[in-house]
């Protein structure tokens, strides 16, 4: 299958890979660009870090990361969590994937009260962080990074949805699968695009598509990657390499 990866970097040349080789033809094109915002961290010490993305590791850098390694670490899923621990971080917890599981895993561990410092995108959701303070504990949130939508629709996309030289997309999060399809429609290309085979990395994440009336071939049974493509087709001998 030729299937498009729209997810930022530096995921998305990992998730090509991964593609290659399991025989698919990926054409890696995101439709967003994270970047870090400048944002300082709060002064004062505190009982917990929550890292809801693997961009938070990354844009922990320098002072900041080194006054945060020894406290406990709640990491949303085991991608992010084991790049906390090669970033140096000394206490990880790793949840099952979602905001759920990561709020359970906090209570499970520190007493409400205690104060955690979530390192945040800017285009965060209310969770996990409105469970948390619900239940008593205070959350300092920090904007570290930031997910810009591209300008327009990759040209190498534009041309293989002309040709219809596409057969499926992957779809990581609500925003990316959203930013595909406004671009998509934009570039007169929104018949192409809800004709390939869509796959979601969790509910959550095809909820704009659904909206859009286009039809969601699979969504993951777990939120990780592993999952993901365990619903794509085994492919055979024909070379795609």
């Amino acid at each position: 299958m030729r299937i498009w990866v729209a997810r930022p970097e530096p995921g998305a040349t990992r998730t090509g890979d991964r593609l290659a080789g399991l025989g698919h033809r990926p054409l890696v094109a995101p439709v967003l660009a994270v970047a870090p915002t400048g944002a300082q961290l709060p002064e004062g010490a505190f009982a917990g870090l929550i890292l809801t993305s693997a961009n938070a590791v990354q844009a922990l850098a320098g002072p900041d990361r080194d006054r945060l390694r020894a406290v406990p670490t709640f990491a949303v899923g085991a991608r992010t969590g084991a790049l906390a621990r090669q970033a140096g971080f000394r206490d990880v917890r790793v949840a099952a994937g979602d905001a759920r599981t990561l709020a359970e895993l906090v209570r499970s561990v520190l007493e409400p009260g205690a104060t955690l410092l979530h390192a945040a995108g800017a285009e965060r959701k209310a969770e996990p962080a409105a469970s948390l303070i619900a239940t008593g504990y205070r959350l300092a949130v920090r904007e570290l990074y930031a997910a810009r939508i591209a300008a327009a629709l990759p040209g190498a996309v534009a041309e293989a949805l002309g040709a219809d030289a596409l057969d499926a997309v992957l779809h990581y999060s609500r925003r990316s699968a959203q930013a595909a399809h406004d671009l998509a429609t934009a570039a007169g290309l929104g018949g192409a695009f809800a004709a390939l085979m869509h796959y979601c990395l969790s509910a959550d994440v095809a909820v704009p598509l659904a909206s859009a009336g286009i039809t969601v071939h699979f969504v993951a049974d777990r939120p990780d990657e592993d999952a993901l493509l365990a619903g794509l087709p085994a492919s055979g001998p024909t070379g795609f390499r």
